[in-house]
């Protein structure tokens, strides 16, 4: 860990060195393996961290279980929303909350494994923002995996962006750009393309991706298409061009028809 600690040295008296933020959902059973695992992985790296755990309007005991963590480990913080808002405006709840030089998004279904965690800010160490994990070889469902590529494919259209159906939410941000998300005014929130939008120096590192062990997605394609169709609204003028293109056509050949029929 000797590219880590030189990344630590830098950090501010005092200050938290790394906060981690995870929105939950529908994740009773497994909050608390979660904090059990991020504590295993960020222990031996004599770092100091805080752990943010999201619950996003969850119908089940996820927030009772956020609780009883934070009751037991002085590093966790538990954040409850007032009712689902949705994953990613989780996310943000849980990122204006964090103080540490560098923030670690992941999920709560530990396919995003702790472990990897210490490899990223390794990374971060050879001078860049943003590490975003790429899941190397997915562990999901071929109709979540197909599900994915749809998304994303519909989502690159929209947007006229380069898209990636291995890399998620996951990685390493530092403070600048943490700082940079939390000033945008978007009232529609979603963190990967927020992340590309407000720029800094970027790489990818390959991760391994576990499979789901309890529960499963609540996004579902109907959910992925809306949220795609709310992406594009946000952040591209696409659909105002289609509009005006379909307009000016439709103009056209009333113009056409009306001419036709003058001369006829």
């Amino acid at each position: 860990m000797k590219a880590l600690s030189k990344v630590a040295q830098k950090n501010r008296a005092g200050a938290i060195f790394l906060s981690i933020v995870s929105p939950v959902y529908r994740a009773e059973k497994l909050v608390e393996r979660l904090v059990d695992e991020i504590l295993i992985a960020i222990k031996p790296l004599g770092i100091s961290y805080e752990i943010i755990v999201v619950d996003d309007g969850s119908p089940d005991g996820s927030w009772p279980t956020i609780q009883k963590a934070a009751f037991r480990y002085a590093p966790v913080t538990g954040v409850r929303l007032s009712r689902n808002f949705g994953q990613h405006y989780a996310i943000s709840a849980g990122l204006q909350k964090a103080r540490g030089r560098w923030v670690v998004v992941m999920d709560c279904d530990l396919q995003d494994q702790p472990s990897e965690i210490s490899k990223l800010l390794q990374k971060a160490n050879e001078g860049y923002d943003v590490v975003l994990a790429r899941r190397a070889k997915r562990k999901d469902p071929w109709r979540q995996r197909l599900g994915s590529r749809l998304f994303y494919g519909l989502l690159a259209w929209l947007t006229g962006t380069r898209q990636d159906s291995a890399v998620g939410n996951f990685g390493v941000y530092s403070d600048r750009v943490i700082a940079a998300i939390n000033s945008m005014p978007e009232a529609i929130r979603y963190f990967p393309t927020m992340v590309r939008w407000v720029g800094f120096r970027t790489t990818y590192f390959d991760v391994v991706h576990a499979a789901r062990t309890s529960g499963k997605s609540s996004y579902g394609f109907r959910k992925k298409l809306d949220l795609a169709v709310d992406i594009c609204l946000a952040f591209s003028d696409k659909p105002l061009r289609l509009v005006v293109a379909f307009g000016f056509m439709v103009s056209s050949i009333g113009f056409l028809f009306a001419a036709f029929t003058v001369v006829k």
